[in-house]
């Protein structure tokens, strides 16, 4: 391990189908490049998450009406579909993790905790899509998990944006989060 390990950038759910298919989670990108570039500059962790159901189903339960209507919708969850890859701009690099879920939070079920501990991260810099979603479980998971948080308001992107608005004004900071702009946070560094 070489740089800086107490921080890791966490990128989530920036996969070719969501983007395709959804025209809001565009929007984050070009602030996403940079806090990459930046993120690796500073020898920080970089970890890009994304959403990837088996196509046989064997990991969606009925009982999960959100999961079960993605894994129905197609190949944009499935596995193998290409449409789970991260999206270009953001290509992992040898030294980035790749953490697939199979859930809302990019802990739940997954390595996530284990690698973070490994590298001796304590503090969280999180973007993704969307807001009211991946990076609102992903936030609460990591508080409950005493990680340090923040929530870069301009690396995320939700459907609705007074939806966006409410979690990065009064829903993320009221459980714990600092939010900042990306300028902001690269400024700080």
């Amino acid at each position: 391990m070489t740089g800086r390990t107490d921080t890791a950038l966490i990128i989530g759910d920036m996969q070719t189908g969501i983007l395709a298919n959804h025209p809001f989670s565009r929007a984050p990108v070009p602030p996403m490049r940079e806090l990459v570039r930046a993120a690796r500059e500073h020898g920080f962790l970089v970890v890009l998450v994304r959403t990837e159901l088996r196509v046989s189903g064997a990991d969606v339960s009925e009982n999960n009406t959100l999961f079960t209507a993605f894994h129905q919708a197609g190949s944009l969850f499935h596995e193998g579909s290409g449409e789970t890859d991260i999206i270009p701009q953001l290509a992992p690099r040898p030294e980035d993790v790749v953490i697939t879920k199979r859930r809302t939070s990019a802990f739940a079920g997954t390595e996530l905790d284990l690698v973070l501990r490994a590298h001796h991260v304590e503090s969280l810099a999180l973007t993704g899509v969307a807001s009211s979603a991946m990076v609102a479980g992903t936030l609460y998971d990591a508080l409950d998990r005493d990680y340090r948080a923040t929530v870069l308001s301009d690396a995320c992107a939700d459907a609705e944006a007074d939806v966006h608005d409410f979690f990065m004004e009064r829903v993320f900071p009221a459980r714990g989060a600092r939010v900042m702009t990306v300028e902001s946070w690269l400024g700080a560094l």
